[in-house]
Parts: C-alpha cells; structure tokens; sequence
C-alpha cells in the first residue's frame, strides 16, 4: 500500500532534509515516527530536498507500508512521536504509479522579507530581516526579465550537482504586505540556492543599488560571480507541490500560515 502525506515544518531546528549522520534531519524524524506506528522500518520519498534552516508549509512525500492504519490513526500517531516543529498535515493512500518527486510536474516557494527599521523578536528565524527600506515596483519589474524557459546558471551554487541548469520559471512575482515583502516563484524545479540567489539579486535592485534590468544582465552572464550575495534560509519556505489532477491530492492555501492571519 502507498500512502502520500502533507507536511508543515520549521526548518530552523534542522541540517536540512536529508538524513545526515550525527545531524537532525527532517527525513529521519519523520521516518522514525512512521516506523513506529507502522511497526516496521520506513522509508519516505519527498518532493523536494530544503536545504538548512529552510521551512514547509506543503512538502509532500510518499512511503509504502503492509500496515493497515485509519488515516486518522497515521496523523495523530505520527505527530504525537514528533517534536511540535513538524506536523503531518494530511495523509492518503494513492496508486503505485505515484511519486512524490517524479509524479511532481511544479513547485512553488515563498521568500519573505521584513522589511522593517526593527527585527522581530517572535519571528527572527521565520523571515528574513531587511532593515533597507526595498523599493517592492522595480523588483517586480526585475522579476518579469526571469520568467520562462533559460539558462538559470547565475542562480545557482556552484556545488550544484543538477545535470542541466535551464528551468521554466513561470511565476515570479514580488507583492508588499505591510512590512513584509514576498517573492512568489513557481517552475519545474530549482536548482540548488536557486531562489535565494534570486532573492539576492531582486533585493539589491530593491534597494535601488542596480536598475531593473540588472536580472536579466546576470541572467545571460551564466556566471555565479555576476549575481548577488545569497540570502539566508530563514525566508524561505515550500508552499505547494502540483501534481496531475487524478491524483486527487489535498490542496491548502499556500503558506507560511502567519501571512493569512490578518
């Protein structure tokens, strides 16, 4: 029996998701709990990999199981073995031919900013603190030169192990809410860094030290040097996976879950 499941974390507790000796991980925390109540050893598949201190408010992953659980039984079990930073939102049970990574055809992130004189005291490792105030009109302008189909080589890290750095960016948009500012991305995939490498540049251009036109410039160089510096994990969250509609997936406004509150 395959099962797929949501999940929502915090990723500031974390070495990120893969499983790595000596390190909490996402993937082993989650794999532990599931053995449990399975009453077997687990394995999990996920849609995508976050790096350190990166969050989730819909990563899905996939596992297979002989072990016959009420889905009611898999939640409350599950997240009962886990600390309060990792929640199993939802849980199904989905035909063989499903994959968490393969069957993906997109993704979505969110990287929010506060941008604000004073950091937040509640929500320092949940945003990224920007004190510059960031002129939100000409990232978005900045943010239209990426979208579509292109060589991503200037986003990316240089230890990115992707075999191709070209992507198709079909959302890229930058919107202000109050003293938050939101970069909206959603493609095929991303490369490793990918969107805080973005977010670095469209903040440079926010802040007026380049022209709008800049990210395209970076762009076409093909060359990390050309870009900005990396922003920090601590903005940047998974907000959606989209999968073929026969699936059947639940769907969830994208979060973090603080931006729908007001």
């Amino acid at each position: 029996m395959r099962i797929a499941l949501g999940l929502e974390y915090l990723g500031s507790q974390y070495f990120g998701w893969q499983k790595q000796i000596g390190h909490p991980t996402i993937q082993e925390t989650l794999e532990k709990a599931l053995s449990q109540v399975a009453d077997h050893p687990v394995t999990i598949f996920s849609a995508g990999r976050t790096d350190t201190g990166v969050h989730a408010s819909a990563q899905v992953v996939h596992f297979d199981t002989t072990a016959q659980r009420r889905d009611l039984a898999w939640t409350f079990g599950v997240n009962s073995l886990m600390p309060d930073s990792i929640r199993v939102q939802w849980i199904k049970a989905v035909p063989d031919s499903f994959h968490a990574r393969f069957s993906a055809m997109s993704r979505s992130y969110r990287y929010i900013i506060h941008n604000s004189r004073v950091k937040s005291a509640i929500l320092s490792q949940q945003m990224t603190w920007h004190p510059i105030p960031l002129d939100v009109t000409a990232m978005q302008e900045a943010a239209q030169y990426l979208i579509g189909r292109h060589d991503f080589t200037s986003y990316r890290s240089s230890d990115c192990q992707a075999h191709s750095p070209v992507r198709n960016l079909m959302i890229c948009n930058v919107i202000r809410k109050g003293d938050l500012v939101i970069i909206e991305v959603k493609a095929n995939g991303f490369l490793h860094h990918m969107v805080r490498n973005l977010a670095g540049v469209l903040v440079k251009i926010g802040e007026a030290k380049m022209p709008p036109e800049w990210a395209r410039e970076v762009l076409l160089a093909r060359d990390r040097r050309a870009a900005a510096k990396m922003l920090g994990p601590d903005g940047l969250y998974l907000t959606e996976i989209g999968y073929p509609q026969e699936y059947q997936l639940p769907l969830g406004l994208p979060g973090p879950v603080f931006l729908h509150i007001v």
